[in-house]
This record gives structure tokens, sequence and C-alpha cells, in this order.
């Protein structure tokens, strides 16, 4: 299969930055309507171990873009926070999101199953996945790559693995092969990564994040079957085995599914590619976290940002 051609188109309708922006993807070679929860395919080439990657923000980027669990065929929507378009506060030394982020498709970290390493459930969204190539990709890219290995996050006591991944065309990726070779080429690139991850929602009044396996990088070994737990846990789910909660599992690739669709009954609106909306003003603000702070600090409450000091970027 010819990874250079796109296999996917998007419909994007509504203004980015609202709660009305909802991307849709089409398969390119048969014009139907794919879910990139259920019909994007987790292997481009299992043989060789190359996953697809939807991408869901990029690099540099605050924009908090995601697949929608609910929604039919699973758009790319903006998460909300508060009742308003969610986004990610720069907090320093970072811009945005420092990787292309997005998830894989066709796994499922299982909200119901207690993952015996992290002592945590599932948080019953496909596995994230933190893409480290050169190029700045766009929401909606499906990206073929390699996995390198993985962090596991406890984001509000939820297991929530943070892949390492790097694009197979990436210049890099024939020196990439394992996590300690990140750490070789890309010296500080893992530890700014948990550090990201540790304060990012500190700006927001949030606790630090916590880490399962103290915070170590896991190899490719253990990142694959994670993967592969992930894999099964969502194979369970869109075959009805398990209780989907809020999960939209239509689809128009799986038969024998429950929520298999005719793809003739799914009609996508038109690419309407409209211009973004106008974004909050602390989009323009930088904020420096104490992280000496938060190891002292054990009485942080949601609704305290006192460790943080704003700065205006503009």
């Amino acid at each position: 299969m010819d990874s250079s051609k796109p296999q996917y188109s998007l419909r994007r309708v509504g203004h980015p930055f609202t709660k009305d922006y909802q991307v849709y993807f089409e398969r390119n070679a048969d014009k139907i309507a794919v879910s990139p929860f259920h019909d994007i395919p987790l292997h481009h080439d299992e043989a060789r171990n190359v996953f697809n990657m939807v991408v869901e923000v990029p690099r540099w980027t605050n924009a908090k873009f995601e697949i929608s669990r609910g929604k039919n065929m699973n758009p790319i929507t903006q998460d909300t926070l508060d009742g308003n378009p969610r986004f990610t506060r720069s907090c320093f030394p970072y811009k945005g999101y420092i990787w292309n982020y997005g998830a894989l498709p066709q796994t499922w970290e299982d909200p119901h199953y207690t993952d015996p390493d992290t002592d945590a459930k599932g948080d019953n969204d496909p596995i994230d996945a933190c893409e480290i190539g050169r190029a700045i990709a766009k929401t909606g890219d499906v990206k073929q790559v390699k996995i390198l290995g993985v962090l596991g996050l406890l984001d509000e006591g939820e297991t929530d693995w943070k892949l390492i991944v790097i694009d197979v065309t990436d210049p890099l990726a024939d020196k990439l092969h394992d996590i300690s070779d990140v750490e070789k080429h890309l010296p500080g690139l893992l530890d700014a990564t948990r550090d990201w991850f540790r304060i990012y929602m500190v700006p927001n009044g949030y606790p630090p994040n916590e880490y399962a396996l103290e915070g170590k990088f896991m190899d490719k070994a253990y990142a694959l079957k994670v993967v592969k737990e992930c894999s099964e846990a969502w194979r369970r789910l869109v075959h009805g085995k398990v209780e989907k909660g809020d999960i939209s599992l239509h689809n128009t690739t799986l038969s024998g599914t429950p929520g298999k669709l005719d793809p003739k009954d799914v009609g996508l609106p038109a690419d309407e590619n409209l211009s973004p909306a106008p974004v909050p003003q602390e989009l323009e603000e930088w904020f420096y976290v104490d992280r000496e702070r938060l190891e002292d600090d054990k009485k942080l409450v949601h609704g305290d940002d006192s460790l943080c000091i704003t700065l205006d970027l503009a």
C-alpha cells in the first residue's frame, strides 16, 4: 500500500474553535464515510509493526481536538471545559502541545478493567499517541507510525497511556527503534514530555497529574503489549461484549458488529472549510508553573491556580 497517497479525505463542518466544529472522514478509495475510531485500521502493516495514527492536535497548537466518542461516525470535535471550547494553556517553556498528538484507531482503554500495573481503570478513550517527528501535522491527518515506548499517566485517577511514536517517513525513523534511542538522539524530549503532562492542567486550577510505574517510560515491547490489550478491549466493545456507555459504535466496514451501517445510508455533510473563530485572550498568555512548589504543596485542589505566574505574550 502506497502510504504517500492520502487514504482519507476530510469533511469539515462549522468554524474551528467553536463547539459546532466537526471533522468527518471519507475513504478515498470508494468515497464511503468512515469512523476514525472504528473503521480506520489499527495496523498499516502488521508484519512490520507499522500503525495508523489519527492526528487530533498539531504540534505548537492549543485547541484540544479529539475523536468524539458519542457522535455518530465519531468525528473529531473540540473538547469542552466548563461548557466552552477547550484550549490547553501554554506553560513555560512550552507553546501548546510539543508533539503531534492523536490516537490509534481500533483501540480502547477499558473503563471496566483495572490494569494491574497502574492499579486504575481505563479512561474510556482510544489510546493516545505523541508523534515526535520533525513535521508539523494537521488535524485529521492519518500518519503511519512505529511505536517506541509508552508513559503511564494517571489522569484524575484513570489509566491514560501516552505512546511515543514516530512517523515512518521521518528522517530519524531509521535511527529510532526503542525508547532508549529517543533519549540518545533527542536528549531531553522524554523529560519534557513527562513534565508537560504533569503540569498542563495546573493553569486551569487542577492538581498536577501523577504517573504509574514511577513515571518511567516503558520500552517498545511493553508498549506493544499495551496496544494489543487496548485493541482486544476495542474488539470486545465494537462486538457488543461490554457495556458501551456513551460511545457510538456506528461504522461502515465491520461486518457482524451491532453498529454496522450501510455506507449508502451514511450521508456526510459537504466540506465547508470555514475560517477559525476568534480565540480566547488567554491563548496570548504564558504560564510559569512553579515545579518546586508542586513538589511541596500537597493541598492543591481544583480551582487553585496559585502555583502559576501569568505573563502576556502579545
